[in-house]
């Protein structure tokens, strides 16, 4: 099943649906307008049932088969939302929002998803049902997390899950996957290290935040070094250093840390989590300082399963004529959240030589709309044959 004809001919309108979103968007979990389009096709497209409000503005899309004695039931997910960026690619569809942009291709997962379910809803060749959902509020806001809080699971009894993510630097059309963990959990932290100022002149009398929270930094890399299992990856990254003080001859009152935490296993997540909570206090208090720790956890990490991803990467053989075997990454991942309660898999699908996501050059590549459809839509009629 090589990139099937059907997305070929769709290609010029799921372009143009990829090059509206694209040149309005939406940020977090104000995908209002974004929303509302995806709705509307969903109806147009005649699924079977199309619902709301899920993940405050999220939506979602049920497709049934020609027979769904099968009784299975996958879920397919899609992200809508953009980022705080401000776009400096020059093409004709940018951005008309200052500040926001699509610069990671969730405009791009979008019409994919869409096309498929255009598809999905036109042939019915399988035998079961697909959920596709799109999800808002992917980029920090962990809009997968609300969609799953509100029962998204449960509700439409979906079994397993699949996600797709476009991969800069990865050839056009291609793909790349790897069970078990793929992308790390993304947790943060505040440290604020409480001290006692003075004039720089007299060290002696104060007790010196910035000295103490110094060796905070430094012990912190302790975790990574002599803590973790130098087998399991694990990054630990002291990102911000202010001083309650701008001034060059005042020792300031206080210090506060901020930084985050990237981890591939709930081990590890566990172990990096107990250490930043610890070490800033005993450091703190060997100076004479006090330290207070405030831990978030954010996305936990992306672990595929394997069995699904086997079928993922069988199904991405069959458009593509190969699927590569994807490094980890760092970067995190809501799609997490629904791994966590399904088993499914996350894959990346070549986005070609473009600048890298995230960044005000980056642009989707719309040459790669037709092997994406044809995926999801493999994704479907492979795992849930018609007789």
């Amino acid at each position: 099943m090589p990139v099937k004809n059907r997305f070929a001919e769709l290609l010029p309108e799921i372009t143009e649906w990829r090059r509206d979103l694209h040149e309005n968007p939406e940020i977090l979990f104000d995908t209002v307008r974004t929303a509302g389009i995806v709705e509307e096709k969903l109806k147009d497209f005649g699924c079977d049932e199309v619902v709301t409000g899920l993940g405050r503005t999220g939506v979602v899309g049920v497709i049934k088969g020609k027979a769904t004695g099968s009784g299975k039931v996958i879920g397919l997910r899609a992200d809508m939302d953009a980022l705080p960026i401000h776009e400096q690619t020059g093409v004709d569809y940018a951005s008309k929002t200052p500040g926001a942009m699509h610069a990671c291709g969730h405009d791009g997962h979008t019409a994919m998803l869409l096309g498929a379910a255009r598809y999905l809803s036109e042939t019915r060749n399988f035998d079961g049902t697909v959920v596709v959902i799109f999800q808002p509020a992917e980029e920090g806001g962990g809009g997968g997390r609300e969609m799953c809080a509100d029962g998204l699971m449960e509700r439409f009894g979906i079994q397993e899950v699949y996600g797709l993510h476009n991969w800069p630097g990865l050839p056009v059309g291609q793909f790349a996957i790897r069970p078990g963990p793929t992308m790390a959990a993304t947790d943060e932290f505040t440290i604020v290290v409480q001290g006692k100022g003075g004039h720089g002149a007299k060290p002696h009398l104060t007790v010196d935040p910035v000295v103490a929270a110094s060796h905070v930094v430094v012990a912190l890399q302790s975790i990574v070094s002599r803590t973790a299992d130098p087998v399991g990856a694990v990054v630990v990254s002291v990102t911000s250093f202010e001083t309650s003080s701008k001034a060059y001859n005042v020792i300031p009152d206080t210090v506060e840390l901020r930084g985050t935490i990237r981890t591939l296993t709930p081990e590890n997540r566990r172990m990096t989590e107990e250490k930043i909570k610890a070490i800033p206090v005993s450091v703190a208090a060997a100076f004479g300082a006090e330290a207070q720790v405030t831990y978030h956890s954010n996305y936990p990490p992306t672990i595929n399963s394997p069995e699904q991803t086997e079928f993922a990467a069988s199904v991405a053989r069959s458009v593509s004529g190969d699927c590569g075997e994807a490094q980890v990454t760092m970067g995190g991942e809501d799609f997490s959240y629904m791994l966590e309660e399904r088993p499914g898999a996350y894959i990346f699908m070549g986005n070609g030589d473009s600048a890298d996501v995230h960044h005000p050059k980056y642009n989707f590549n719309d040459e790669a709309i037709p092997a994406g459809c044809s995926w999801w839509a493999g994704i479907v009629e492979q795992r849930m044959p018609a007789e």
